[in-house]
């Protein structure tokens, strides 16, 4: 796992996500999931390249259901962009860094 992507749990997401300030990218993700594993160099990429203005933490869904519950997250990989610790957006299931990327540049921009 990159050196830039946080790991957070049910008794560390408050100070991790609810409690920073600016822009954390949350990944729901679990051991089983192929496209979780796929995703990891993904957000490791990203974590680098957004050091310093965006902040990628990951939680693993199975052993952290209270969080998976409190967002609702019902598929996985999830991805959850937060501001100031409130939900902004989502982006469910695999996907690219490009897409992963504008999502983070539109609400850098905003």
């Amino acid at each position: 796992m990159s050196t830039h992507l946080l790991a957070t749990t049910d008794q560390t997401f408050t100070a991790d996500v609810d409690q920073r300030p600016g822009l954390v990218l949350v990944d729901f993700w679990a051991e089983w999931c192929g496209p979780c594993k796929s995703l990891l160099p993904v957000l490791g990429e990203v974590a680098e390249l957004y050091a310093g203005e965006v902040a990628v933490a990951k939680i693993n869904a199975d052993d952290n259901k209270a969080t998976s519950d409190r967002f609702n997250v019902r598929g996985l990989p999830t991805l959850i962009l937060f501001k100031d610790g409130v939900e902004q957006e989502r982006l469910l299931g695999m996907t690219s860094k490009t897409r992963i990327a504008a999502l983070l540049d539109r609400h850098l921009e905003a």
